[in-house]
């Protein structure tokens, strides 16, 4: 739904662009409070874009971007429901503070959690790394599906 449009907005849609503004306003805000701190060795907190969306195959897949970060730096735990992202960015080792003229990466630890349904089966849960990419696989379990019973006539 954009602004001014006449498309009519469902409540999916009106929530969909809440969470776009509330994105962009924490971005901004974060933009004016590291305004001013610009010395080059700089440290910020940072959390990687995420994409969460349901697979074509009865599962609930998570894109996390990860640049920079080796599988080893990363730590993907499911329990209680919750899928729980850690990880760390380093900074690289053969530099040193006076050599930065520049910092705009951010650098440091990070922890990122997900509230799933009860249908995702804990058993299947699988995560791939690629190319600075981790994709997080979370199978559903069949529901059990109502059946019919057959109601006879007690004589």
């Amino acid at each position: 739904m954009r602004y001014g449009s006449t498309a009519t907005a469902s409540p999916w849609n009106v929530i969909r662009e809440l969470a776009t503004m509330q994105e962009q306003m924490n971005r901004m805000w974060g933009s004016i409070q590291d305004r001013g701190q610009e010395e080059p060795t700089h440290r910020g907190a940072w959390s990687p874009a995420v994409d969460v969306y349901e697979g074509g195959d009865r599962e609930i897949v998570l894109k996390a971007d990860l640049p920079g970060l080796k599988r080893e730096d990363t730590d993907v735990t499911f329990d209680n429901q919750t899928l729980t992202l850690r990880g760390e960015r380093r900074r690289d080792d053969g530099v040193d503070d006076q050599q930065y003229q520049r910092v705009e990466r951010m650098y440091g630890a990070f922890s990122r959690s997900f509230t799933l349904p009860a249908a995702v089966d804990a058993g299947g849960v699988r995560a791939d790394y690629r190319d600075g990419v981790l994709t997080v696989t979370l199978p559903l379990r069949e529901e059990t599906k109502p059946r019919q019973i057959q109601v006879g006539v007690a004589e």
